[in-house]
């Protein structure tokens, strides 16, 4: 049984292990929301602090698996890939959650400085990966010194932001902001702090392991069609890995926590750049950002101007726009789609 577990699977076990990790995602990433917005409201972080940090590691576990076994394994372009497609497909998110909420454009309704700055935090951990692909290839005991800088950087950022608790400006209140403020109903709001927690971490493990079905099934798939390691794991393990921003921006619009929807994905994000660390600590092969091929460079170049993009949106707050789209709404899917073609051809 554990032969056929860690052996090849077959191109039919490879789209199952999608399909059946893709649907676990979607349940658990329901889950999560309603948990984590209680939690976020228990331990006084805030939707924006405790999105981006606590849900955003949640939702990124099944990604952290996926390039670490991938890396392990010995599959670069797939480790490398899965991590900047994540970020690509996870920002493209902000626009699935903005057309499920029609009270008005959802960049403006969820007006948040400290999601501001999760954003700016992610420009730079992208600016660091890109400068250490594209700089001399350096490595310390087989990892590369910018492995942990990345974490360095985003510790130091996390810490940064949790003390700006009054910032010098503000968002200006409008009839469409919502603001974050402790919802006490419900059935959660019964329930003991250490049980949401516990229920929190078993999902999470639970899309943990998703995220391991997912590469095995990437694997298989490179090794039994001619498919890119670098496209299937931008575009196939991508999207699974940013199902669970996704889903759970989506359940946090529904559920009234929109700042929690726009954090959700900004600190799912910024963990994904941390991703390409622990890859680079699995890879065996020397460093991972040096292993990266031009197209998935391209592709960490692409979410960079998503997410300049996404920042442009949550600054200028545009209220309505086309299909109840704003401006960087409409932007966010065509450059998803450019890239996406471009990575195929």
């Amino acid at each position: 049984m554990l032969e056929q577990v860690t052996s090849q699977w077959s191109v039919g076990w490879s789209v199952a292990g999608f399909v059946l990790a893709g649907v676990v995602t979607v349940v658990c990433g329901v889950r999560l929301t309603a948990v984590g917005d209680t939690l976020a409201d228990r331990t006084g972080w805030g939707e924006a602090l405790f999105g981006a940090v606590f849900f955003g590691l949640a939702t990124s576990l099944s990604g952290i698996v996926m390039t670490a076994v991938s890396a392990a394994d010995g599959h670069p372009q797939l480790a490398y890939g899965n991590a900047v497609g994540g970020i690509a497909a996870q920002t493209l998110a902000v626009a699935v959650a903005d057309v499920a909420y029609r009270e008005a454009n959802l960049e403006h309704a969820a007006a948040s400085s400290r999601n501001l700055l999760f954003g700016c935090l992610l420009v730079a951990l992208l600016g660091i990966a890109l400068m250490a692909s594209l700089g001399p290839e350096a490595t310390v005991l087989g990892v590369h010194p910018a492995s942990a800088v990345l974490i360095a950087f985003y510790l130091a950022a996390v810490r940064l932001i949790r003390s700006t608790r009054r910032p010098l400006w503000r968002a200006v209140r409008t009839e469409e902001t919502v603001t974050d403020l402790p919802d006490h109903s419900g059935s959660f709001s019964r329930r003991r702090t250490a049980g949401l927690w516990a229920e929190f971490m078993v999902v999470a493990v639970i899309v943990m392991l998703g995220g391991w079905a997912v590469a095995r099934s990437a694997e298989s798939l490179v090794a039994a069609t001619e498919l890119r390691g670098g496209l299937v794991g931008a575009a196939f393990m991508g999207i699974v890995n940013a199902l669970p921003e996704t889903v759970t921006a989506v359940a946090a619009v529904r559920r009234g926590a929109l700042t929690l929807a726009i954090a959700a994905v900004i600190g799912g994000n910024c963990l994904d750049v941390l991703n390409l660390a622990v890859g680079d600590v699995a890879y065996r092969g020397g460093s991972l950002f040096h292993a990266a091929e031009p197209e998935l460079l391209f592709l960490t170049a692409g979410a960079l101007v998503m997410t300049a993009v996404l920042l442009g949106g949550l600054l200028v707050r545009q209220r309505r726009g086309w299909w109840r789209l704003g401006f960087e709404g409409i932007l966010l899917i065509v450059i998803y789609t450019v890239m996406v073609t471009a990575l195929a051809v």
